[in-house]
């Protein structure tokens, strides 16, 4: 069983090897993309005069139209810092930025970095193939990932020493000072290594198998007993939150009067949780009787920390509160399965500790391939190369 187990891991590790390493090095690459992101959009942060209010959402909207006239938003996003600049967003990947008191549609920050950020995702993910091609990097993306999560609980399965002393136990817990060829260090370091951090190298990388599959993702729902494709579940009101309002907030007689303007209901959703961070609006039709909200305590990425309002438009009232414990248990593990990939969800101490084991595995993969190699390959070298030819012995008489 364990020489199975044993050469099944040797043969994943060197198939998938390079693939593990570019996925490997990318994801260190990406560790902090959200703060230095964060720290170069400062840049444009505006130092209003003294007084100065910011223009009403109607007029950067209207701005931005203006400027802007092919681009249709869908969202408006608002930070708790009023010098940052307004996000309007057409979908998930196409977004402005516009100055709050000038009306100004800014360039985007640090273009530079973005791009070599959105390279490096894309590399991450399918080689950076264009949209049309990623078929089958993505495919092969998701076997590496798949056969990562085996690498990891087979070479914990392997780690386990066949006779149970402290002596070998040690050289497989601890760094060894005296293992100075190569072999030795590349042996003790593969162990040691790869026992500390198996446990969030799993966590990241099998969070990237619900990514990779449409039945890894379904698993998490099933688990719960959930129906994937039944979407969220709705939400309930309790006991101390907002309670949902009652249906003739949206009766004919509400429709008579005028709607309230979308900065009256965005001070009205910012009242929800005071010590919000981002609020974004989805922007609601014409015609809608009520407006959506989502608030974020957090840094974007701790799915904990974002929750959802509808309000009544004539009336402000809450019309459906939904927080993130009133999500269902599969739509929450789903939320925190996307932020654990990256270590956000625990903030800037998780995104270190993905970050750390991401490089880890660099040395994993490199001297797990070192040590295959001199399996494999050293003594197949050995005995193809030619013996040299034997000396012919003189004797001391023949020696002048």
């Amino acid at each position: 069983m364990r020489k199975t187990i044993f050469w099944t891991h040797l043969v994943c590790g060197v198939v998938t090897g390079l693939v593990v390493i570019m996925m490997s090095a990318t994801g260190v690459v990406l560790t902090y993309e959200r703060q230095m992101l964060a720290w170069a959009d400062r840049a444009q942060f505006a130092d209003p005069a003294p007084g100065q209010a910011p223009l009403p959402i109607a007029e950067l909207l209207a701005a931005a139209s203006r400027q802007v006239p092919e681009f249709e938003a869908n969202s408006l996003g608002l930070s708790n810092d009023p010098r940052a600049p307004a996000t309007l967003s057409a979908g998930r990947s196409s977004s402005l930025r516009i100055d709050r008191y000038s009306g100004e549609v800014l360039e985007p920050a640090a273009a530079g970095m973005r791009s070599f950020f959105s390279a490096m995702t894309g590399w991450h993910r399918w080689f950076n193939a264009s949209r049309e091609d990623r078929a089958v990097p993505r495919a092969i993306t998701g076997i590496s990932n798949l056969a990562f999560l085996f690498l990891i609980f087979s070479g914990l399965y392997l780690w386990l020493p066949p006779t149970f002393r402290w002596i070998r136990f040690r050289t497989r817990l601890l760094f060894n000072s005296t293992a100075v060829t190569a072999k030795a260090r590349d042996y003790n370091w593969h162990h040691v290594i790869g026992f500390w951090s198996a446990i969030p190298l799993a966590v990241v990388v099998a969070t990237a198998v619900v990514f990779s599959y449409g039945w890894a993702n379904d698993l998490v729902y099933r688990v719960f007993g959930e129906d994937p494709s039944a979407g969220a579940a709705q939400p309930t009101a309790r006991a101390g939150e907002p309670a949902a309002a009652s249906a003739a907030s949206y009766g004919p007689d509400a429709a008579l009067a005028s709607p309230l303007t979308l900065d009256e209901l965005f001070e009205r959703a910012s009242m929800q949780l005071p010590d919000w961070q981002t609020i974004t609006l989805t922007l609601p039709d014409a015609d809608a009787t009520s407006a959506q909200f989502r608030i974020d305590l957090g840094n974007g990425g701790e799915p904990q920390k974002r929750h959802n309002v509808t309000l009544d438009r004539y009336n402000g009232q809450v019309a459906l509160w939904q927080p993130f414990d009133s999500q269902s248990p599969g739509r929450q593990a789903r939320l925190w399965i996307r932020f654990l990939h990256t270590g956000e969800a625990l903030g800037i101490v998780g995104q270190t500790v993905a970050g750390l084991v991401s490089l880890t595995s660099l040395i994993m993969v490199w001297t797990g391939i070192a040590l295959a190699w001199r399996r494999l390959v050293t003594p197949l070298v050995r005995r193809g190369r030619p013996r040299p030819a034997s000396q012919p012995v003189v004797s001391d008489a023949a020696k002048p």
